[in-house]
């Protein structure tokens, strides 16, 4: 641990690259009983759910940014050059996940549909 970390800091990022509880409080030389007690402290819970959403976003945006080529890689799996099994599963993927993405896709749209909805009841009661 450096002297800039303090035993919060380091106990966080313990838990954030998945070690265990027992773990991340011998990293940040804590016992475990200290580790707990930080962890029902409702400040440090807030901290520790707030990065660990960031590292799901940051996560997203990056399987995101490599989906087209990924998409891509596929398809060309789908192409007469390779055998028949390797095409059928690759097949099967993208037929599965296009189903899987335009799902997701109507859902978000109908949920934006119905926040400017309750946005707009809210906004005509309150005016």
């Amino acid at each position: 641990m450096s002297e800039s970390q303090s035993k919060d800091d380091v106990l966080l990022q313990a838990l954030l690259c998945g070690a265990s509880i027992d773990a991340a409080a011998n990293k940040a030389q804590m016992s475990r009983s200290s580790a707990y007690r930080r962890l029902s402290n409702p400040k440090f819970a807030k901290r520790l759910q707030e990065a660990k959403s960031e590292v799901v976003r940051r996560t997203a945006a990056v399987l995101s940014a490599g989906s087209l080529e990924a998409s891509k890689a596929l398809l060309e799996l789908t192409g007469p050059k390779n055998p028949p099994a390797t095409r059928l599963g690759a097949a099967r993927s993208v037929i599965e996940l296009a189903a899987q993405l335009r799902e997701q896709n109507e859902m978000e749209e109908r949920m934006a549909s119905l926040e400017q909805r309750l946005d707009a009841d809210q906004k005509r009661k309150a005016g």
